[in-house]
């Protein structure tokens, strides 16, 4: 059984403190900044955003101004950004904006994640295709490295990278909650309900994040680390946005969920182990010890309950369901590889090395 350890809500997470502004990282998210500190022209967002279209440098997974850009402008509907008026969340040139960057982010998401769609649209039949689908992953195992090799410093990255998600864990899929209905709608809750707490403002999952953060020394500030990490990492946390602020992708935000869950609770056993076997405590370990329960639990709710029974009520939604899904393992893996990378290197995954 988990030990339940008495730790007070921490004040960035309790307050709703907004998101630092980060450091832009190319002429894009320079112009958008200064844009959305009213000292540039919204209309010229516009011509920046084609411009950095026009000019591919690779992937825009991996592109520094691109995934900038949408963190910027994806925070505008969560907590906002440190001194931007809120009035920006619906500002028609920054929506336009984002649209332009989020269906090149789309297209390649698309030509590089492919799944095969279950021909059952049964709400078993399509829990067994995901369960098939998260099993057969064969990316690079973050939790292994940390179980067997990790030291603090590498614990301290990994919670750095992390933390972009993890101080609002369950509120990009959170959006999906009106977009469902009936059966589907009520699984989605009960997960969610874990997510938050239940009941309990210090047992947010988020809240015991930023514990594991405070007791390794980090700063649990909401968003402190985004100059920190590069493009991959932002990059997951912007597509769990755009899955779930858009309606027709519903679908793919139940799928990535669903393998969300599935993925968790064996790597976050590895992940608590890891950190005890460098004499880390309950202050740090107690988060990843409560996804080992939580989400074997959850698992079985996502899979059938949520995705299952959507897809039955909806089978034009079963591929996306699977391709969200996919693109949930994909992201993690892309991830996993840069950094493990450069651990193996003998050098830091981050962008800027922690002091």
């Amino acid at each position: 059984m988990t030990t339940q350890l008495p730790h007070p809500a921490p004040a960035a997470l309790s307050a709703q403190s907004p998101m630092p502004l980060p450091t832009p990282r190319g002429p894009l998210s320079d112009a958008l900044l200064q844009v959305l500190a009213a000292a540039g022209d919204p209309a010229s967002l516009a011509g920046e955003t084609a411009a950095v279209l026009a000019a591919p440098t690779g992937s825009w997974l991996e592109d520094e101004d691109v995934q900038l850009s949408l963190t910027c402008m994806y925070e505008l509907h969560y907590r906002g950004l440190d001194g931007v008026d809120d009035d920006w969340e619906w500002q028609p040139d920054v929506l336009a904006a984002r649209a332009a960057l989020e269906r090149a982010v789309e297209g390649e998401l698309r030509a590089r994640v492919t799944a095969a769609v279950p021909q059952e649209t049964s709400a078993q039949a399509v829990a067994t295709a995901l369960f098939d689908l998260t099993s057969s992953d064969d990316g690079p195992s973050m939790s292994r490295w940390i179980a067997r090799r990790a030291q603090r410093e590498h614990l301290e990255e990994l919670l750095v990278h992390r933390s972009v998600y993890q101080l609002k864990e369950a509120d990009p899929h959170t959006w999906v909650v009106p977009r469902l209905g009936g059966a589907p709608k009520v699984a989605l809750m009960e997960i969610q309900s874990d997510e938050y707490g239940a009941g309990d403002p210090e047992r947010q999952h988020a809240a015991l994040f930023a514990t594991a953060m405070r007791g390794l020394g980090l700063d649990d500030t909401y968003g402190r680390y985004v100059d920190n990490v590069p493009a991959i990492t932002l990059a997951h946390p912007n597509v769990m946005s755009m899955f779930g602020l858009h309606r027709r992708l519903r679908g793919a935000i139940v799928g990535h969920l669903a393998a969300f869950e599935m993925t968790s609770s064996i790597p976050n056993r590895l992940y608590g182990n890891g950190m005890r076997r460098i004499g880390l405590g309950g202050d740090v370990t107690e988060y990843f010890d409560e996804h080992v329960e939580a989400d074997a639990v959850h698992e079985q709710i996502a899979g059938r309950d949520l995705a299952g029974r959507l897809v039955e009520q909806d089978p034009t939604l079963g591929a996306d369901v699977m391709w969200g899904a996919a693109a949930c393992l994909a992201l993690d893996g892309w991830w996993a590889q840069h950094v493990l990378d450069r651990w193996e290197a003998g050098g830091t995954s981050l962008r800027q090395p922690l002091p």
